[in-house]
């Protein structure tokens, strides 16, 4: 398997200074370049992770995969290549752009524009946060996860499974098909929903510390619309969360917790208790029937007793 983390992600707006408050103000990342219509967004050593440029409309531009090895984007664009998948290799304007040594460029069969990167520039400077926070768990792990709508999930999971090399941590099959990704030890590096349309669900940034969700938390919630999710958490993952909407009518999921697997062992298993075991609200306009649902899976995990590992207790 050549891809080990999820390294950039690159988004089109046409709301850029709204987004630029959204991921300073709140997100806590880094503003490092303001140029031109592009902006750039640190949460690490590393120079970039959040790619903002000025658009007419609002969308996913890329995703950008890391690997290790010089050697593993020949392997990849041979086998995407044998594949009939059209390959492109970046030029050196391109390369600068994105601040890597090498890459390689490639769409999903949902259209998606995907890029694998070796060796992507560290900054000079130390990482210093948009507000105070005591910064982002990254490193092995990548920058975080993201998650695609997509029309049709079975069309897709040969290529990202396959292909690709993504493994499978966990999937729902009702009320539609829901599938969780990984490729190191974080629990999900992408996740594909099967709502029958196309487009970008969120990209989810995990902090070290649970006050700077927290504290995250009370600052959003002073502007009105901007909580899209309560506070709560994830069943498989065990992130406890919120979401924020962006101006883009997509998400960002901010949390802290995630569980880490041991990618060797782990073995694929069916989610049918929901979810989430407690809040994610969602508290934009969905159809009854299915906020009743959500909410019935939530009070049938409390009934049932259902809890993550308690750290505290596993400490003593």
């Amino acid at each position: 398997m050549e891809l080990t983390s999820l390294g950039y992600v690159g988004l089109r707006s046409s709301k850029i200074e709204q987004w630029r408050g959204l991921a300073t103000r709140i997100l806590g990342l880094q503003e490092v370049d303001k140029g031109g219509g592009t902006r750039l967004f640190r949460m690490d050593d590393q120079t970039q992770r959040v790619i903002l440029t000025e658009s007419t409309h609002d969308e996913l531009g890329f995703i950008g995969w890391e690997v290790a090895h010089a050697a593993d984007l020949e392997t990849l664009a041979t086998r995407l290549d044998s594949r009939n998948i059209n390959v492109e290799w970046g030029d050196r304007a391109l390369c600068g752009e994105r601040h890597v040594e090498r890459l390689i460029v490639f769409t999903d069969p949902g259209g998606n524009r995907l890029e694998a990167f070796w060796r992507p520039a560290m900054a000079d400077e130390p990482f210093v946060p948009g507000r105070p926070l005591s910064g982002f768990r990254t490193g092995p792990l990548g920058m975080g996860h993201v998650v695609l709508h997509v029309d049709d999930v079975d069309a897709l999971l040969p290529f990202y499974r396959d292909v690709l090399g993504f493994r499978i941590t966990d999937y729902g099959l009702s009320p539609y098909k829901l599938y969780f990704f990984h490729l190191n030890g974080r629990h999900h590096s992408l996740a594909m929903v099967g709502s029958g349309r196309k487009g970008f669900h969120h990209f989810m940034l995990e902090l070290c510390s649970l006050d700077d969700v927290g504290q995250g938390y009370d600052l959003a919630q002073q502007e009105s619309g901007l909580v899209a999710y309560t506070m709560g958490r994830h069943l498989n993952d065990q992130v406890m969360s919120f979401y924020v909407n962006t101006p883009s009518d997509f998400f960002v999921e901010y949390g802290w917790g995630g569980l880490v697997i041991d990618p060797a062992t782990w073995q694929p298993q069916e989610t049918v208790a929901g979810p989430s075991s407690w809040g994610h609200d969602r508290l934009y306009s969905i159809a009854p029937e299915q906020r009743a649902r959500l909410l019935a899976m939530r009070l049938r995990a409390a009934e049932e007793g259902i809890r993550a590992p308690n750290p505290v207790l596993l400490t003593r």
